[in-house]
C-alpha cells in the first residue's frame, strides 16, 4: 500500500467554494452532491479553509457567510507523496479529509472513506494464523 500515491486514490473533480458564499449554499452543495467536505478557494484555487458537514449547525442562518464557519487550518499534502503519509497526517490531527495540490493549486481531495475503501480491496492474511 506505501507505493500508491495520493494521486492514484483522491478524488479529483472537487466541489469549492469561496469565502462569501453562503451556508445555504454550501449545504445545497453538500446535499447534491453527497459529499461532507467542501474546500474554501481564494480565486487561484488555493485552499483557504474548509467546511465540513458538523460545521453546519442548525444555529446558523442561512445567509451567514461561509467565512464565519469554515476552519482555516487545512491540512495540505503534495499529489506524489504516499497514501501512507495521507493517512499518517488524518490519524495525527484527527482529522476526515486532506486536501491534495500541485504546487499551492487544489487538485483533489483525500477522505478517510477513501483510505479505508483502499485497505479493503488490499486484504491481509494475519502473520501468526495457524
Amino acid at each position: 500500500m506505501a507505493q500508491v500515491k495520493v494521486a492514484d486514490l483522491m478524488a479529483k473533480n472537487v466541489i469549492t467554494a469561496q469565502k462569501h458564499h453562503t451556508i445555504d449554499h454550501i449545504r445545497k452543495l453538500m446535499q447534491n452532491n453527497s459529499i461532507h467536505a467542501v474546500p474554501i478557494v481564494d480565486s487561484e484555487n488555493v485552499p483557504v479553509g474548509i467546511v465540513t458537514s458538523m460545521d453546519l449547525s442548525d444555529e446558523h442562518k442561512p445567509t451567514t457567510p461561509v467565512s464565519n464557519v469554515m476552519t482555516e487550518r487545512v491540512y495540505r499534502i503534495p499529489q506524489y507523496n504516499g497514501v501512507h503519509q495521507a493517512a499518517r497526517l488524518m490519524r495525527n490531527h484527527k482529522i476526515h479529509h486532506v486536501l491534495v495540490t500541485h504546487e499551492q493549486e487544489l487538485v483533489g481531495i483525500l477522505s478517510s472513506f477513501d483510505l479505508l475503501a483502499l485497505v479493503e480491496e488490499h486484504r491481509y492474511v494475519p502473520k501468526n494464523k495457524k
